[in-house]
């Protein structure tokens, strides 16, 4: 399995979150910096099974929660339509150690 760890210290806002994306996974250019951009790009990138660790997040800013929130739901949106292509899930997401 593929592990990504996500510094959770440096995404402050939706902007330093797709940043922080945008730079790991190397999407593309006109990646659209919102969350229905990063479900194409995730589903498109990702092909084995990744876990998004995202390390201790006990003490997220609600900002922060926000964000870890909307990651989870897109991530089982990714991982739906790879099932619905007859494909098997591919992204986990981890928010505690």
């Amino acid at each position: 399995m593929k592990v990504v760890d996500i510094d959770i210290t440096g995404i402050k806002n939706w902007k330093s979150f797709h940043d922080t994306f945008s730079s790991l996974f190397d999407f593309p250019d006109y990646y659209g910096m919102n969350m229905d951009a990063w479900i194409d790009c995730m589903d498109d990138l990702v092909n084995e099974p990744t876990l998004l660790d995202f390390g201790d997040c006990r003490n997220m800013n609600p900002a922060q929660l926000e964000i870890a929130d909307s990651v989870l739901d897109c991530a089982a949106f990714v991982n739906l339509r790879k099932v619905e292509r007859g494909s098997q899930p591919q992204l986990l997401v981890s928010l505690f150690k």
